[in-house]
């Protein structure tokens, strides 16, 4: 089946192509050749993610080689499928660019080549060895600067000549410098630089989930979800821009490319919403909004957040959970935006549904969402079940139930006529299709995303293997729903089978070609992590962030935010988020702590992560935003302002939750005041949308929208209010640590002050906090040392005796030979959430004064009474 990107335009191909595939088409034997080796790539990554390399020993490769190979595909297909400039050939590749890719594949691959040989000469390298060092680093650049944009090349480069000329900088970013050799070494020859973190998160997870998108977009997803937004949200006011949060929201569950969600939803929905009155400006702001948002939509985020897994220490389907009330909010806030731009716009709807009776309508949706919900607990409890009672059989049991749930979805599917493969023929006879009838024309498209949200969240497997499960699952479905289709239909089979496999070698040479700017991204962005600790740069940034702040956590957060926006001008959001994470993350956390607040790492890694994606929106470098303007025949300038002005409106978000981790679900005891924090946020993300356009039910008087104002602040930051009238903690003698930490809930937070000299010789005080495993009632002192923590007494005193590396207890800011002032232990205070109370009095007030208002205004004139004209 064709993808969503295959339905664009050719120019619109041919801009996402620049952007995220490789811009240069070769015809003949290179262009078989380019797709071998495409493919080629996708079944090494496919492998080296599978449990296959262990099960059959054979082909295990450790982090280093893998990274090598994974580089060495990047190099060779950067420079045959970009050309180096917009006049080169791009039907043909030069003889100049084979060189460059051989060479360049070559120098990728040396670590892996001659592995032994450099780990017996650590430190000691050859000349041959920084002859390839050298080349691979002088075209790693060329590549960057092809496949990512001269930006990313230029700030590697000032990265590579920063850790060279140390000596001869201004005091205040000066350092001891780094000879050529030992510069080279240190990027190209260890896991410091190129090879590091970033490349092997690229390598081992980020690739085999771009991989599941670019298949289930070949297989029909992307136009199945888009199909049953607008069966669902096409009749409403506004509808087609509705159409497009909520299917790019869909869509961003399984794909990290803005570009390519802009692209493969927009060509539908920005005619529509042009055609509904949103103008194209507006119509092109809305889809790059939506698109953009989809990099934080759980389980398939954007790149950067599986580089999270690694910085911050915490396993990915923590990085779900705390990115699901954002991701939420976001698109909340943004699908109210464009309703009351409808309202204020006076739009009608462009299609209509079926006329139901509204008894009909409650009891269809009531029981479609009940009988979820009852099917979904079933099978969790069943599979269960299984597990407990079936020991080393349960995989065979477990097996044979999803595919008896695949059978049967794909039975339903049958039942119902074939999806259309646009929006303008979405309508049966001048209405729009139900809304089930739609959902269960592909329902088997669920079953992979349901057993990739399964693998993470509930069996806990790493990201990879978890992609692998899903992965292999939906290349069965490929290759089987429409043999399976024409069967229950009653048709031949013979035939159906070819277009499944060709689709499975499509989505694996789709997934590939988008993973080579990725890959030479992540590669590039080991330079800057290299030259950061090569020179000690970050430790640097702590003193010039304390300076311009002032130790004020607003200024440093709206500092963090501008240095992410400016940057991702025109830097991709990875690089963006791997570059000032590296930088600033840690000095947030650090400064924070000095000034007494404890800043959980993940929210200031949330932080950075959000307002690094929404570069892709803001003029004049945004590639989402060039995408819908192409779209839409608009100024690509309009666009992003306007797209900017949306996106203002959510950018309350990161701060937020900087102030109030609940919003990122930490800190939460149970699932009902999980409840109340998720309905309080949504309300208060729709009223600060309200108040942003300055209309509710009508528009709104100042009175009106101050005391919408107070209810978001009420409702986003209850304890604001309840931290004035009582303290949420009391302080406990350090002694009492190992007491306080073995009551501790699992996951809860052990909060100490902590006091002692920095390295520059200044007595510095600070909060910290560290999350602790096991359970209440487990040894406080094996909670601590399970956290990385080890606390050593010193009379009636306590000292932090050993900081283990890379731990919770390091990420969180302890510091090893800090004496434990004492112990932070919660009170018994009410909860914040009663102020949720007064925050809906004033919703409900400014509702009524509005209700009476508007029926004012819709009332006709008093008999007698004379109306003007």
């Amino acid at each position: 089946m064709a993808s969503e990107m295959d339905k664009a335009p050719e120019a619109l191909q041919q801009l996402v192509a620049d952007t995220d595939t490789g811009g240069r088409q070769p015809r003949g034997l290179v262009r078989h050749l380019l797709f071998a080796v495409a493919l080629a790539w996708a079944l090494f990554q496919y492998w080296y993610a599978s449990p296959l390399p262990f099960a059959l020993g054979f082909g295990i490769l450790n982090d280093t080689e893998a990274r090598a190979v994974h580089l060495a595909f990047a190099m060779f297909l950067a420079f045959l499928a970009w050309p180096a400039f917009k006049r080169s050939p791009r039907q043909r590749v030069p003889l100049l660019d084979w060189l460059f890719a051989a060479a360049g594949a070559f120098a990728a691959a040396y670590v892996m080549l001659f592995y032994a040989e450099l780990a017996n000469r650590p430190g000691n390298p050859t000349t041959g060895d920084i002859v390839v060092a050298c080349v691979g680093l002088v075209l790693l650049l060329e590549a960057t600067r092809r496949a990512v944009g001269w930006p990313m090349a230029v700030l590697a480069l000032a990265f590579i000549g920063y850790s060279m000329a140390g000596p001869w900088l201004p005091e205040v970013i000066s350092h001891k410098g780094a000879s050529l050799n030992r510069m080279l070494t240190h990027m190209w020859l260890t896991t410091e630089g190129v090879y590091g973190i970033a490349l092997g998160v690229s390598a081992s997870t980020i690739f085999v989930f771009v991989l599941f998108g670019a298949l289930l977009d070949r297989s029909g997803g992307g136009n199945y979800m888009m199909q049953v937004s607008f069966a669902a949200l096409g009749h409403l006011r506004g509808g087609p821009a509705k159409v497009a949060v909520a299917s790019s929201a869909l869509n961003g569950m399984i794909s990290g490319s803005s570009v390519a969600n802009v692209v493969s939803t927009g060509i539908f929905t920005i005619p529509l919403m042009k055609r509904a009155g949103y103008g194209g400006v507006k119509a092109g702001a809305i889809e790059t909004m939506s698109s953009v948002d989809g990099q934080i939509m759980p389980p398939v985020m954007g790149a950067a957040a599986f580089l999270m897994v690694e910085y911050v220490g915490i396993p990915y389907s923590d990085i779900v959970k705390h990115a699901f009330l954002p991701a939420i909010l976001s698109y909340l806030g943004l699908f109210y935006i464009v309703h009351l731009e409808a309202l204020r716009m006076g739009m009608e709807p462009i299609a209509q549904r079926r006329h139901r009776p509204w008894r009909d309508r409650i009891v269809r949706n009531l029981f479609g969402a009940f009988g979820t919900v009852i099917v979904v607990g079933a099978l969790y409890y069943a599979i269960g079940a299984m597990k407990a009672l079936l020991g080393a059989a349960a995989p065979w049991a477990v097996g044979t139930t999803v595919l008896a749930l695949y059978l049967f979805a794909v039975k339903q599917a049958a039942g119902c006529p074939d999806l259309p493969t646009s929006i303008e023929d979405a309508s049966e006879g001048g209405h729009l299709r139900d809304t089930w009838p739609t959902v269960r024309a592909g329902l088997h498209f669920i079953m992979p995303i349901g057993i990739l949200v399964w693998c993470l969240m509930v069996e806990q497997m790493s990201p990879s293997l978890s992609a692998f499960w899903a992965v292999t699952s939906l290349a069965v479905l490929m290759l089987t729903q429409h043999p399976l289709t024409a069967f229950f239909r009653g048709r031949p089979v013979a035939g159906t089978w070819s277009e499944g496999g060709q689709a499975v070698v499509e989505g694996f040479h789709n997934g590939a070609r988008n993973m080579i700017g990725i890959g030479i991204a992540t590669a590039t962005a080991g330079i800057v992590v290299g030259g950061i600790t090569l020179t000690g740069l970050g430790l640097r940034m702590t003193e010039f962030v304390e300076f311009i702040s002032q130790g004020n956590v607003i200024v440093m957060l709206l500092f963090v935010a501008l240095t992410c926006l400016v940057i991702g001008l025109g830097v991709p959001t990875t690089a963006n988020y791997i570059l000032v994470a590296t930088l600033m993350a840690p000095v947030v956390v650090e400064l924070g702590a000095q000034s007494g607040l404890v800043i959980p790492l993940i929210a200031v890694h949330m932080f950075v992560f959000y307002y690094g994606i929404m570069a892709d929106i803001t003029p004049p470098v945004g590639l989402a935003t060039f995408a819908a303007s192409a779209i839409s025949g608009e100024s690509s300038l309009a666009t992003g302002i306007q797209g900017a002005v949306y996106a203002s409106r959510t950018l309350i978000l990161p701060f937020i939750w900087i102030f109030n981790p609940q919003l990122l679900l930490i800190n939460i005891d149970h699932g009902f005041e999980a409840l109340r924090v998720i309905a309080a946020s949504a309300l208060a993300m729709l009223l600060f949308a309200a108040v942003t356009m300055r209309w509710f039910r009508i528009r709104s008087r100042w009175w009106e929208t101050l005391a919408l104002l107070a209810a978001v602040v009420l409702l986003f930051r209850p304890d604001l209010f309840m931290d004035r009238i009582t303290p949420e903690y009391r302080t406990a003698p350090a002694a009492s640590v190992y007491d306080v930490a073995r009551e501790q809930p699992a996951g809860g937070r052990l909060v100490m002050r902590i006091e002692g000299m920095t390295l520059e010789g200044e007595d510095r005080s600070k909060t910290v906090a560290v999350v602790l495993g096991g359970k209440p009632g487990d040894d406080g002192r094996k909670r601590l040392a399970d956290a990385g923590l080890q606390l050593v007494p010193l009379g009636d005193a306590l000292q932090v005796g050993a900081v283990r590396f890379g731990s919770r207890a390091a990420k969180s800011g302890f510091e090893q030979g800090w004496d434990v002032q004492d112990v932070q232990v919660r009170t018994d205070r009410p909860s914040p959430h009663w102020f949720y109370l007064p925050a809906l009095a004033l919703v409900l007030l400014v509702w009524w004064t509005q209700g009476r208002r508007r029926r004012g205004a819709t009332l006709p004139p008093a008999a007698g009474v004379r109306v003007a004209g």
